[in-house]
């Protein structure tokens, strides 16, 4: 390989992705979709001041198979956000910088978002009486 044709620093292609690069990626992006969520929470409160037919128009939506997916997309970008925050609360004050221990707590935050969302979506299904 000649100068002309190398890269000028190193890139992407250079590195294999570690946990704690891929969760930092993974908590800007989820960082990202809950601002984006929080469209959808100001569009059914909106609606819910703007009378019945508005408001069932969001409801619809919500009760659809994809309004359900991009609110369960949305309580899982929640959780991960949540854990990888914990996480990094951790790290400010000293702990968990040893690489096992690093992975460690990569692992817990991926497991912690998945159980937490399901536990939230069984809890309030059971709680609209299992409908």
């Amino acid at each position: 390989m000649t100068a002309h044709n190398r890269p000028l620093s190193p890139h992407l292609q250079v590195y294999r992705p570690q946990w704690s690069s891929v969760l930092s990626i993974v908590h800007r992006l989820t960082g990202i979709a809950l601002s984006l969520g929080l469209i959808l929470l100001v569009w059914w409160i909106a609606a819910a001041a703007s009378g019945a037919p508005r408001f069932a128009t969001v409801q619809y939506f919500i009760g659809s198979f994809l309004g359900r997916l991009v609110l369960f997309g949305w309580t899982w970008a929640l959780f991960y956000h949540l854990a990888n925050g914990i996480r990094h609360l951790a790290w400010d004050v000293g702990w968990g910088f040893a690489l096992k221990d690093a992975e460690r707590s990569a692992w817990l935050v991926v497991a912690a978002s998945v159980v937490l969302t399901f536990v939230a979506w069984f809890a309030g299904y059971a709680a609209m009486g299992g409908s």
